[in-house]
């Protein structure tokens, strides 16, 4: 999938987590905004390991670091497209949340750290309908995708992706705003 077709499935997996299954209350704009930029870099983290990311592409020497670094994690689509990835971007997240609760001490870190989660795992789902598919027992070697036929499963940034998941993704984002919109009216007055 393509990094805007990531954001916006990071984006929509948590208005449907919050819409549908667990509602919030008594959010403080911080813990808010900070949570959408956690579940937006959840959404593109796991791509980390190929050189061409968009973290490497702007560091001043993030090429060489990138491809060292893909290198040491065993390329695209490893440990970082693994359920073992996410409970390393968890566990890592989760201290660094912590490390800056002293000057975050509005930010509930529990709701920030689920919407980083969510971003991961929607980044892990869209990837699961590519042709790739996703190693998700990784250490076992097997990849998995949707459907289980890969000749099924469909090209990062071709038609499919273009012109029906990403429209569908829009139309299911709106859809939960709309059936929806007066608890988030009522979410965003609280905050």
């Amino acid at each position: 999938m393509t990094g805007r077709t990531h954001d916006l499935a990071a984006i929509t997996a948590l208005l449907a987590v919050v819409c549908l299954f667990v509602p919030i209350y008594n959010l403080s704009l911080s813990t808010l905004l900070i949570a959408i930029l956690a579940n937006q870099i959840g959404g593109i983290l796991p791509d980390i390991d190929q050189p061409t990311a968009p973290l490497w592409r702007n560091l001043p020497v993030g090429k060489t670091i990138g491809r060292i670094f893909d290198k040491s994690i065993g390329g695209h689509r490893f440990i970082t497209h693994s359920l073992l990835g996410i409970a390393l971007f968890g566990f890592l997240f989760w201290t660094l949340l912590t490390f800056l609760h002293p000057i975050m001490s509005n930010v509930d870190n529990v709701v920030v750290w689920w919407a980083f989660i969510i971003g991961i795992i929607s980044h892990l789902i869209m990837d699961s309908f590519t042709k790739e598919g996703v190693p998700w027992l990784l250490p076992l070697p097997m990849k998995f995708g949707l459907p289980p036929v890969k000749a099924l499963r469909m090209t990062t940034g071709k038609a499919v992706e273009t012109l029906l998941v990403f429209p569908g993704l829009v139309i299911a984002s709106g859809l939960l705003i709309a059936t929806h919109y007066n608890y988030l009216l009522q979410l965003l007055h609280h905050v």
